[in-house]
């Protein structure tokens, strides 16, 4: 590689560290993550793209489960935590979300800030992150959840619309969305 050889006005130069570019981890490693489901998508598709950013979602939210739980000192979160862990976990990675309707059956979020930020856009493989870490939390407490995500930043939509449902019900089955079962014996 060629150096440009530099001209006299160049005379202030600026040191290379302190040159204005929008780049340090974070960014870095959103960037990573949107180009790897982006090249992941293009190749096998959508669905398959998911499918893997599923199985890692799944770990991460099997972790971060494990930590609430140990940071809460129980055996097992109940709806009103999972609830209270799904808008934490989002606020502490720099999403905004936060809880428009629960009840026994469902819990239903709406976020204005995905923690991708503006990564995200023409990503949707990257909402199963969400959907996975949500669903996983959510059985592994509960037994079963199922995941319904309506609109999604991802998509092109403004917010998120995320509801979490606790347990099969007519509501439930009308709707699209991918179930979780609890991976160990209650």
């Amino acid at each position: 590689m060629t150096i440009p050889k530099t001209h006299k006005s160049d005379s202030k130069k600026i040191p290379i560290q302190n040159l204005d570019i929008s780049l340090e981890r974070d960014v870095f490693s959103r960037s990573v993550i949107r180009e790897l489901s982006g090249v992941l998508e293009d190749i096998i598709g959508l669905e398959e793209a998911s499918g893997y950013i599923s199985l890692v979602g799944q770990q991460v939210g099997s972790e971060i489960g494990e930590q609430y739980k140990t940071a809460l000192k129980v055996k097992r979160l109940n709806k009103e935590q999972i609830g209270k862990v799904l808008v934490d976990l989002k606020t502490r990675i720099k999403g905004d979300f936060y809880v428009i309707e629960s009840d026994e059956d469902k819990i239903v979020l709406k976020n204005n800030q995905c923690p991708f930020g503006s990564k995200v856009k023409n990503r949707p493989s990257l909402c199963m992150m969400t959907s996975n870490v949500f669903g996983t939390i959510t059985a592994d407490n509960h037994g079963y959840a199922k995941v319904v995500l309506g609109e999604t930043i991802a998509t092109g939509a403004p917010s998120c619309h995320v509801t979490v449902y606790f347990n099969e019900t007519e509501e439930s089955n009308q709707e699209e969305g991918k179930e979780y079962y609890s991976r160990e014996a209650k």
